[in-house]
């Protein structure tokens, strides 16, 4: 699975424990009607990955849903899902050097001269 966004929030890596897991945090809000920010967490060699990444940045980030249960002292029985993060690519497009940048479409005048006879000039 894949989420699609600018960066929000990239967070410090977290240490926890005495096996040194390491957990690094980073919000994304998608751009559609109604945005949503989405918090995936990167783990251990993984938090390496956002070293590269700004906030503002539109990326892609490939997931996987993880979902565990916990029992608490009062024998209730919990469940808890994180979106885990295991790759991040850079959506910015770089035109080439020395290419110009091509103008967006309503830059463009609209054909006002238009005639219904002259549309079908194709030989086929």
């Amino acid at each position: 699975m894949e989420v699609q966004g600018k960066i929000k929030m990239i967070g410090q890596t977290q240490t926890f424990g005495n096996n040194g897991f390491r957990k690094r945090e980073i919000v994304v809000t998608t751009e559609e009607q109604y945005p949503q920010h989405i918090m995936v967490e990167f783990v251990q060699d993984k938090t390496d990955l956002l070293n590269n990444f700004q906030v503002g940045q539109p990326v892609k980030i490939s997931i996987n849903l993880r979902g565990r249960e916990w029992v608490n002292p009062q024998g209730e029985t919990k469940y808890f899902n994180s979106i885990q993060g295991w790759r991040i690519e850079n959506l910015q497009s770089e035109a080439p050097a020395g290419m110009p940048p091509v103008p967006p479409a309503d830059a463009f005048e609209p054909a006002n001269d238009f005639k219904e006879e002259d549309h079908d000039d194709l030989p086929f």
